[in-house]
């Protein structure tokens, strides 16, 4: 990793790539720090606290507990995004649109920008308003009566945080090294992680107990770590023989391939879907109805930690990992790709017969990655918890913070070293 580094450092334009990526992460960061006037930082934090609003905390780097500019995070863009890809599959229209290539990519992402500017004012005003005892009604000198100036006031700077914060991701995707909103959200949850894990240092004082369950805590989560990147990057590797052409006077095929189809293809997707879905009910009474019977009811037998709940998180987990299954690897489409380029899988006949053999690898695999990842959402919970002295750090090493941390960092890896491998061919041709 560190040679990777250090080669990628001593070529010029992959090495202002990386500048620029970490420019643009310090300015994020810093947004993250910028308080925003009328906002009393103390009461707002308690105001935000508890349940999906913690998550939401930690994947901001704590910006959301303070109150400050980037509150809102790369959170709206992520629902807008997990929104149109939804939509593209049950709207004829927009599915058309993201099969027309750039020109439909990009009208689809305006369409995104749009939708992410709804959902961070609804977002916004829905949080202002559970979090009114925090707000000073005086800074613009109005009457009582004009005090929803002041909540259009405050959601225009949060709306703007939220634009502003998915403008750096896109320019990070643009002109640096790998997913910008990927990386702002990496560098949130590490943020979180390391302020927590320096706040358990500075309160063990003598306390031998507390440092062993520390150190436990630690190993814990560098056997998670482990056990993440192993089967991140498993995978099934179906072989596929192609026969000899002859087209004119040449030869082509006679060749050996293999399509691989990998364990965990699609990451931590179903645990966010399957985690937004169950917590939703959760935040909308959290920001509207925080003292209501139904959130209490809600929180009692869907709360973390419940055995209802870690039912119906692993059976989310597991329709959304098969239904995104379906939307990414489409087994006919490639049988007949297969049969198109004179190749065929070894001991299986071309066409239906190939069709039906890869949706039966593709379904077991599925289901093995579908299982890690209720795995991973449980387990990581159950282990901290019975470690003593680290409440303070259960919310910044969730089960998705973790996976998303090993997932952004092995894309991050694997960009970088292509985008090496790329500068190296180009040498050559010259």
């Amino acid at each position: 990793m560190f040679e990777k580094i250090k080669n990628a450092f001593k070529i010029k334009d992959i090495r202002k790539k990386m500048f620029w990526t970490l420019l643009l992460i310090i300015v994020y960061r810093i947004g993250c720090y910028i308080p925003v006037p009328g906002i009393m930082a103390e009461e707002f934090s308690k105001s935000v606290s508890g349940g999906f609003l913690d998550i939401m905390s930690a994947i901001t780097g704590g910006a959301l507990s303070h109150g400050t500019l980037f509150a809102m995070g790369i959170g709206p863009y992520i629902n807008a995004s997990i929104i149109i890809q939804l939509l593209t599959i049950g709207i004829p229209a927009l599915e058309k649109l993201s099969k027309q290539g750039e020109e439909g990519r990009k009208k689809i992402e305006q369409l995104t920008r749009y939708i992410t500017i709804v959902l961070a004012i609804v977002q916004a005003l829905g949080i202002l308003l559970n979090s009114s005892n925090a707000i000073d009604f005086t800074l613009l000198g109005l009457p009582e009566s004009f005090g929803w100036v002041t909540y259009v006031y405050m959601v225009i700077l949060y709306t703007a945080g939220a634009a502003l914060t998915m403008w750096i991701g896109e320019r990070i995707t643009e002109n640096g090294i790998g997913n910008g909103i990927s990386l702002l959200i990496f560098v949130g949850i590490l943020s979180t992680a390391a302020t927590a894990l320096q706040y358990q240092i500075l309160s063990i004082g003598t306390n031998q107990f507390a440092i062993w369950g520390l150190l436990g805590f630690i190993v814990a989560v560098i056997v998670i770590f482990a056990c993440i990147v192993y089967v991140d990057l498993a995978e099934r590797r179906v072989p596929v023989e192609y026969a000899k052409q002859i087209k004119g006077r040449k030869m082509y095929g006679g060749q050996s391939s293999h399509i691989p189809i990998r364990v965990n293809a699609n990451g931590v997707l179903p645990l966010i879907f399957a985690f937004a879905l169950i917590s939703f009910p959760d935040l909308i009474m959290s920001l509207f109805w925080p003292d209501s019977g139904a959130r209490k009811w809600y929180g009692e037998y869907m709360g973390a930690g419940s055995w209802s709940y870690m039912v119906v998180l692993s059976l989310l987990i597991l329709v959304f990992a098969f239904f995104y299954t379906q939307v990414q690897f489409n087994a006919e489409d490639i049988s007949k790709n297969i049969q198109g380029n004179g190749g065929f899988v070894p001991g299986i006949r071309p066409g239906q017969p190939t069709t039906q053999y890869l949706k039966k690898i593709s379904n077991r695999i599925t289901l093995f990655g579908a299982i890690f990842l209720a795995l991973v959402a449980l387990l990581p919970t159950v282990i901290f918890k019975s470690i003593p002295g680290n409440v303070a750090l259960l919310n910044a090493f969730s089960a998705t913070g973790l996976l998303i941390v090993v997932s952004v960092a092995l894309e991050f890896d694997k960009q970088l070293e292509g985008q090496i491998m790329m500068k190296h061919y180009k040498g050559f041709l010259k």
